[in-house]
C-alpha cells in the first residue's frame, strides 16, 4: 500500500530497495528554502543495518502488508521459540533473535500476535503486562526518598528490571513488556 512520505510514524514497515525497513525515528522538516521533507531512520528486518533516508513529502513509499494472527507459547530449545495456532492447531518456530529479550516472558500458553510478511513471521507481540515473580534484590537503602529511588531486581525469568524499595524477594508483580519496567505489585 503506498503512502505519503508525511504519513511515516515509528514503528512502520517500509518496503524500500528490495528490502524490508522498520521505522525507528522520524522527523518532518519544512526549511525556509524548497520544499518540505521527511528524514526517516530505518533498520533493515533481514540485515539488521541502519539507514537514514530523506524522502520529499510529495514522495509515496510503500508500507509492507502484515498478517496478524495469534499463537499461544508453547516451549522453547536452545534457539527457537515454538508456536501454536489455537484455531487450526498448526504449530511454527521462530529463531530467539527475532523476539531478543522479551522472549523470557513467555510462559506456557501465554497468548500472543504474531506478524507475518510473505508467510515468513518478522515480530512477535506480546500482551502488555504479564506477571512475574522476584527471584531476588537488594535490600532498600535507608534514607533515600521513595519517589526517585529504585533498586536492581532479578526476575524468576532471569530478567533484571528496576523495582520500588518496598519490593521483596518471593513478590509477584506486573511487568509492562512494551519496556520492561515496573509496573505494580499484585
Amino acid at each position: 500500500m503506498k503512502i505519503n512520505a508525511s504519513e511515516i510514524r515509528v514503528g512502520m514497515l517500509l518496503e524500500y530497495k528490495d528490502d524490508l525497513w522498520q521505522v525507528l525515528k522520524t522527523q518532518h522538516v519544512k526549511p525556509g528554502k524548497g520544499g518540505a521533507f521527511a528524514q526517516v531512520e530505518m533498520k533493515s528486518v533481514n540485515k539488521n543495518t541502519k539507514l537514514n533516508e530523506r524522502f520529499r513529502s510529495s514522495e509515496t513509499v510503500e508500507k509492507a502488508s502484515l498478517e496478524e494472527t495469534n499463537f499461544n507459547f508453547l516451549y522453547e530449545d536452545e534457539n527457537n521459540y515454538f508456536f501454536m495456532n489455537p484455531k487450526s492447531f498448526e504449530q511454527i518456530e521462530i529463531k530467539k533473535k527475532i523476539i531478543g529479550e522479551k522472549g523470557k516472558l513467555l510462559t506456557e500458553n501465554l497468548e500472543v500476535s504474531i506478524n507475518f510478511y510473505n508467510d515468513s513471521p518478522i515480530s512477535v507481540n506480546l500482551p502488555n503486562q504479564v506477571n512475574c515473580k522476584i527471584e531476588s534484590t537488594d535490600a532498600a537503602l535507608k534514607g533515600q526518598t521513595v519517589s526517585s529511588s529504585y533498586k536492581p531486581a532479578i526476575l524468576d525469568n532471569g530478567l533484571n528490571i528496576q523495582v520500588p524499595p518496598f519490593i521483596e524477594a518471593d513478590d509477584e508483580i506486573v511487568v509492562d513488556t512494551r519496556n520492561l519496567e515496573y509496573v505494580k505489585k499484585i
